[in-house]
């Protein structure tokens, strides 16, 4: 996960100044070291880390927090301040056109993620009740119009795209005038990758530009290139004057510096980034949630999103009445499941909680192939068997073990488990909601916690 070894040093260096009633000049200095050497080694840029720690001393060294009765909690308010402003300081929208269609047009580096990231944003948008175009003008890389064909009609977005043709600025031209005559009201428009210093290719982009004048030229930069992203996104905005920037693979294992560097360096926002390789993972860039999540606070707000996102509400109701009933089935369980993993691993989600440990989060061990097993199980149940309608004999757990690849020492297992939740489950039906541990208590019993 992005920030995870700088969250991690973070949080240790303010462990060590909660640890203490006042802070003096020293122990400040110290650990503003310590976080410019955190900062350092997550790959910032060494002047963006030199001026971060410069305001956050500055403010720090002040008499209402010297002073006051929680220095350390001051100095984690200040850094996290600071955090927040180094990232954008607020969400940054989408331009809007005076009229439509808006005209988003993507840039970057080749590998970046471009192709995958337009269509990701289509289906953003679509969700926000926009009619997306995708238009395909990488003419250059094989098979990059059929990737965007492919990508957009998982999500049920049409593509603009003329087959054979090099001509990526008559296509660009060609797909506006298509948007207009079929009522989309925003063009997406995909280019070819190309390096910063590719004279030809960046010139190709200034024409479409030209020709288009899109709202946003969106940059797709790939956090896991650390440093270099940063360069990148310097050179493209010389050349080109991007509106903003989508940083790809940020839930990958990278050091998250690209983040804390861009938004400064270029002076252009951070608008998404990519979370996943799910079509769905892309999320607007917040800055004050990633600041928190960088500081080991949490962040709710966007775990309710994935939960709004992800969770049918109608289902979710005609699970509480059936709670209520006490008819709770290995169908309901099975359609939970699914619900559950459309949010992500079990990982992320726990991560987002405020007050988790994120070092204590590792040692938990969530099987997440048991989950897997489950779900063979269940679905290799017939419908009556699944409704708990028919008694499961011997003969039908033994044909339901080798139906999902399992054995019927774990089909027993399940069995088991699933009677006890229901017995939980009674319990709980006076007060909805139940208490945390019990909570806890239902997952473990499915395995999903080891320990």
């Amino acid at each position: 996960m992005a920030f995870e070894s700088l969250s991690d040093k973070l949080q240790n260096t303010f462990k060590k100044l909660r640890g203490r009633g006042k802070v003096s000049e020293k122990d400040l200095k110290d650990a503003m070291r310590e976080v410019k050497l955190a900062l350092l080694e997550a790959d910032v840029n060494f002047k963006v880390v030199k001026g971060f720690v410069k305001s956050v001393s500055e403010r720090a060294m002040g008499a209402e927090v010297m002073e006051s009765l929680t220095p350390a909690q001051q100095i984690i308010k200040i850094v996290n301040e600071e955090l927040i402003s180094l990232m954008g300081g607020e969400e940054a929208k989408l331009n809007v056109a005076s009229k439509p269609p808006i005209v988003i047009m993507m840039a970057g580096l080749q590998g970046a993620g471009k192709t995958t990231t337009a269509a990701k944003l289509g289906g953003l948008l679509k969700k926000q009740g926009k009619r997306p175009l995708l238009c395909a003008c990488d003419v250059y890389r094989p098979a990059a119009v059929q990737q965007l064909q492919v990508v957009g009609g998982k999500l049920e977005l049409p593509v603009f795209a003329r087959e054979g043709s090099r001509d990526a600025v008559g296509i660009a031209k060609e797909g506006l005038a298509h948007a207009i005559a079929h009522a989309n009201d925003v063009l997406i428009i995909d280019t070819a990758g190309r390096l910063h210093i590719d004279e030809k290719l960046m010139e190709e982009l200034k024409e479409i530009s030209a020709e288009v004048k899109p709202t946003e030229i969106l940059l797709v930069v790939d956090a896991m290139t650390g440093q270099d992203a940063v360069n990148v996104a310097e050179s493209f905005n010389e050349q080109l004057e991007i509106s903003g920037v989508v940083l790809t693979k940020l839930d990958g294992d990278t050091r998250g510096g690209a983040a804390l560097s861009v938004r400064s360096v270029t002076n252009k926002p951070i608008k998404f980034c990519g979370m996943g390789e799910k079509l769905t993972d892309l999320e607007v860039f917040h800055p004050d949630r990633m600041a928190s999540r960088i500081l080991g606070m949490g962040d709710m707000l966007s775990l309710i999103e994935k939960a709004e996102q992800a969770l049918d509400m109608k289902k979710a109701e005609e699970l509480e009445r059936k709670l209520r009933s006490q008819r709770f089935t290995f169908s309901d369980f099975l359609d939970q499941m699914a619900q559950m993993r459309n949010m992500g691993s079990m990982q992320d989600i726990l991560g987002m909680l405020p007050g988790v440990d994120r070092n204590a989060l590792k040692n938990v061990d969530i099987d997440e192939k048991r989950l897997s097993h489950i779900e063979a199980i269940i679905t290799s149940m017939t419908p009556r068997e699944r409704e708990l309608t028919d008694k499961l004999t011997p003969s039908r757990k033994e044909r339901i073990a080798k139906g999902s690849g399992t054995t019927m020492a774990e089909v027993n297992s399940l069995i088991k488990q699933f009677e006890q939740m229901q017995k939980m489950m009674k319990q709980l039906s006076g007060s909805m909601g139940g208490k945390r541990g019990k909570r806890r208590g239902m997952m473990r019993g499915f395995g999903m916690f080891g320990r």
